[in-house]
């Protein structure tokens, strides 16, 4: 009988060390496991509009560069994934490094980019 293995989740954290997201590839979770992004195999972050939200730092966060050259284009949303299960123990943050002046951490300062399906700045009001 073969067992069918469920991949660890890789948590993110915010620049402060708080438990921000959880990543079972390539999709990402919020803390309550609602599913609120993606990443592409260049550790790109995109959110459920299909716009670019920022890269996985090798710290295990979510950062942006304040000034953008290019943006990368619109991507098309990937099929829903699962229910998760949510993480039981979150390990400690590992050491952070200094954002240079040029960065910004994205579930710190611009939390709302990474939204759910039914919420977002551009979801249709309800009748």
């Amino acid at each position: 009988m073969s067992r069918k293995t469920v991949p660890a989740p890789m948590i993110i954290f915010t620049s402060r060390g708080d438990w921000g997201a959880f990543l079972i590839y390539p999709y990402l979770f919020n803390t309550s496991g609602e599913w609120i992004g993606w990443v592409t195999p260049q550790k790109e972050i995109f959110n459920l509009d299909g716009t670019y939200i920022g890269m996985i730092s090798p710290d295990q966060r979510i950062l942006r560069k304040k000034s953008l050259e290019t943006v990368p284009p619109k991507r098309k949303v990937p099929t829903p994934p699962p229910k998760p299960r949510i993480p039981a123990a979150i390990p400690l943050p590992p050491q952070m490094t200094e954002l240079s002046y040029d960065q910004f951490d994205v579930l710190e300062d611009m939390p709302g980019t990474l939204h759910t399906m039914d919420s977002g700045e551009f979801k249709p009001d309800a009748e």
